[in-house]
């Protein structure tokens, strides 16, 4: 899923090259975000063994740190960097469409 969402980035920072290099580093670095915090997520929760109350303290810390990566991440985008933000949300929504989509087709 994290592959898929890098691929969907690179995708639509070649689809926002016809508005710019910034836009096109803009669309590319929201969907990246995405995938940097699912990678995030997945690091924690899949950490180790133990018992029931550990793996849901573990997913909670993972989902905890993938809205702060991709928080920090837009704010870095938008604020630090000043890229276009419609090209970034669109890379941002986009990545975690596939987000969705794995779930849906999961079997």
């Amino acid at each position: 899923m994290i592959a898929l969402q890098c691929l969907v980035a690179v995708v639509l920072g070649l689809v926002f090259l016809g508005q710019g290099p910034r836009a096109a580093l803009a669309a590319a670095g929201g969907g990246v975000t995405v995938a940097l915090g699912n990678a995030l997520l997945a690091w924690r929760t899949f950490a180790g063994w133990g018992g029931g109350g550990l793996a849901m303290g573990r997913w909670l810390s993972g989902v905890i740190l993938k809205w702060m990566a991709i928080i920090a991440g837009l704010i870095i985008i938008l604020g630090q960097y000043k890229l276009p933000p419609l090209a970034a949300l669109t890379g941002l929504v986009a990545a975690y469409a596939i987000n969705l989509l794995a779930f849906r087709f999961k079997g």
